[in-house]
């Protein structure tokens, strides 16, 4: 393991290829809203559907959160952030790299701060779906943080979802959290159903199931849903991910949507990161959205919804406050503070919405940057 972070340092690539992701002013968003259409009746039914069935690359996308889970242990262990849960998940993580727990700091702040600007519009009266949850434990701390939201779903692999109900059956700290007075706890080898928290093994991939998984869940299509995604998309065949992001866009009355995700892929540093999660068995099936922010915002746009906005991790970085970024880099020096800036622009946050309540969220950029020297 030691070898290989330091033949990617020295290739100008870090680890974080490998895992599952990797003064106002400043820089504007990219972004675009269409005038706005909404059929009477919603859509069902999906065209043109690929196969669900088990594809060869499924297993080796799974993989991906066990890398991504121990990287954001890694981080938390070291003071990044606060985060009393994912030790319940991952025992004891290799420290990582400093360029790898500074990225995964800024991808996980980056959906937070997401996430608090849709609160200021909905208040706790929303719901959250996390895409390709794996491990994440953001029900748990926004629970911690005083927030109990009207229905929190988890979707991913149900070899996922497995792993993940029994730790929080065996757990009771996780327990207590789900636990609402007078209701109750429903669990299978891999769902678990709750007052206002549910965790569902599905195929992405299949509609059907998605609507049948999202209504044992108690979704309500009528409520301010925000959906979560982190380098999910990007492992769906195209037509597949287009069916769902339309389904979503034809179902949901009001909904905003959060994608972490590659992008700037068709430069040498991105075929880089490409060649590495092709030898580890991920085929990057959606990678055709990761060229540019304008493709990642394009791919919202044909699917019907209202309007997108997207910004890379370099400027997603600078949107955190000054104090809160300095008091990260004192944690740990970077080897070389390039890489970091090359990671982080090799990744981005999209948002996307469907309704008018979210379309003027909007991500602040400093002008003046860090110590990173970022131009």
């Amino acid at each position: 393991c030691q070898q290989k972070i330091i033949l990617l340092r020295r290739t100008k690539v870090s680890y974080l290829c490998f895992v599952k992701n990797t003064q106002k002013g400043g820089y504007p968003s990219a972004g675009y809203s269409r005038p706005r259409s909404r059929p009477t009746e919603p859509e069902v039914n999906a065209e043109k559907m690929e196969p669900p069935s088990f594809h060869p690359c499924d297993e080796a996308v799974i993989s991906t959160n066990d890398d991504a889970s121990n990287c954001k242990r890694s981080a938390v262990k070291l003071g990044y952030w606060k985060d009393d849960y994912i030790a319940h998940f991952v025992r004891n993580p290799d420290r990582k790299a400093p360029e790898i727990n500074r990225g995964y700091y800024a991808r996980v702040k980056g959906i937070e701060m997401c996430i608090e600007k849709f609160f200021k519009k909905t208040g706790d009266k929303c719901q959250i779906v996390n895409l390709g949850c794996g491990f994440d434990t953001l029900y748990w701390r926004l629970r911690e943080a005083g927030h109990m939201v009207t229905n929190f779903v988890e979707l991913d692999f149900p070899n996922v979802t497995s792993r993940k109900c029994y730790q929080i059956k065996r757990n009771k700290v996780l327990l207590e959290k789900i636990h609402v007075e007078d209701g109750e706890v429903r669990l299978s080898p891999t769902d678990l159903h709750s007052t206002n928290y549910h965790i569902v093994g599905v195929d992405l991939r299949n509609i059907e199931e998605v609507a049948l998984k999202l209504q044992q869940s108690e979704i309500d299509y009528s409520v301010p849903t925000i959906f979560l995604a982190e380098c999910v998309l990007v492992y769906i065949e195209p037509q597949n991910c287009h069916n769902l992001l339309k389904w979503f866009a034809a179902n949901f009355k009001t909904a905003a949507f959060v994608n972490y995700e590659q992008v700037n892929m068709n430069d040498r540093f991105g075929e880089v990161m490409l060649n590495n999660l092709r030898q580890r068995g991920c085929s990057l099936a959606g990678v055709d959205s990761c060229v540019s922010l304008d493709a990642q915002i394009s791919r919202f746009l044909q699917c019907n919804w209202h309007g997108a906005r997207a910004w890379d991790m370099v400027q997603i970085y600078h949107s955190i406050p000054a104090s809160e970024r300095a008091r990260t880099e004192r944690i740990e020096m970077l080897d070389e503070a390039e890489l970091l800036v090359q990671l982080f622009q090799h990744y981005c946050i999209s948002i996307a919405w469907i309704g008018d309540l979210f379309q003027d969220v909007e991500i602040t950029v400093e002008k003046q940057l860090s110590s990173l020297n970022i131009d």
